[in-house]
């Protein structure tokens, strides 16, 4: 299973090419575990680990030094299979998409960094998307490479994204989404169902569709709650432009939450009944022109370190209200 950069070990002894660009780069290191199995070589159990990569790839990556152990030691194709390990490598993603949107900084102190993420930028490496991620960029902009998130957006959420720059001070920041602690506020435009009576609050469980990663709600205790208010109505009272409150933070909630009462967030491929095209969100390629509207307005919460009430906003619009004037 692959693991985000943690307890990174020496740079490999070797010249690949992988611990250099990497860390010139500002890209995190990814690391895969040896499970008990019946491969020969280290090279036979990265191929079925990873089929998609062809293994010429694969073979030019070990001959190249680029996959190390927890000492540094670069890894031979054909070394003999040993379990219970831990590699260490640089992820690699051919022809790689820019994306062509600003990342500025709303905040910058000697513990955090708040920007404002424009949508279609993933916060951190993953999948089809490394170089062109917030953290990526931030790191390499900013010359800050132990830079590291203290919550995450969606991919096509736009707004207010808090990072670490002491990776020391970290935990003490994330403690504070796991408790609850910080006041979330997000815009949407969605559909404007008739029979709905605003603010209203809705709760749910939620769980990850079995073979996929969307979200949909079941029957159970609840395990998510989201406040919705309504700001106003667009398009002749077609779309409502609304404030959405969330108490948890389960993955993908706003969104399935929507989609639940029956007005979906406008443009959102995954959760609106006449769009869903997994496949399509997956590795299709982006319509600039059409981003989700859902935008991180604000987070606000007490500094652990300092006591005081800090307030983030974004300095963003959603283009539906844009056009509205």
């Amino acid at each position: 299973m692959e693991r985000p950069e943690r307890d990174a070990p020496a740079k490999p002894r070797g010249s690949g090419s992988g611990s250099g660009s990497g860390a010139a780069h500002g890209i995190p290191r990814s690391r895969v575990y040896l499970n008990e199995g019946p491969w020969e070589t280290l090279f036979h159990f990265l191929c079925e680990r990873f089929p998609r990569i062809p293994p010429d790839i694969l073979l030019r990556r070990l001959e190249a030094g680029d996959i190390v152990d927890g000492s540094g030691r670069a890894q031979r194709p054909e070394e003999p299979y040993r379990a219970g390990r831990w590699l260490w490598y640089y992820r690699e993603v051919p022809d790689e998409a820019p994306v062509p949107f600003d990342l500025p900084v709303l905040h910058r102190d000697a513990r955090l960094l708040v920007v404002d993420k424009p949508h279609f930028m993933a916060t951190v490496p993953g999948g089809r998307y490394l170089l062109h991620t917030a953290l990526v960029r931030l790191r390499r902009e900013l010359d800050l490479p132990l830079l590291s998130p203290v919550h995450r957006l969606d991919r096509d959420t736009a707004g207010v994204l808090m990072f670490c720059v002491d990776p020391a001070c970290r935990g003490r920041y994330q403690s504070l989404f796991q408790a609850r602690a910080v006041h979330k506020e997000y815009e949407a435009v969605a559909a404007a169902p008739q029979s709905l009576v605003f603010p209203l609050m809705h709760r749910s469980r939620l769980a990850e569709r079995p073979g996929g990663f969307l979200m949909r709600e079941m029957p159970g205790e609840p395990n998510s709650e989201t406040r919705i208010e309504l700001l106003g109505r667009l398009d002749g009272g077609a779309l409502a432009h609304l404030r959405l409150l969330p108490s948890t933070g389960r993955k993908h909630q706003l969104r399935a939450h929507m989609s639940a009462l029956g007005m979906p967030i406008l443009n959102d491929a995954y959760y609106h009944p006449g769009l869903q095209n997994e496949a399509s969100g997956q590795s299709g390629p982006d319509d600039f022109g059409r981003p989700l509207q859902l935008l991180a307005r604000a987070v606000e919460f007490r500094d652990p370190f300092e006591g005081a009430l800090r307030r983030f906003e974004s300095r963003r619009v959603l283009l539906k209200v844009a056009e509205a004037g």
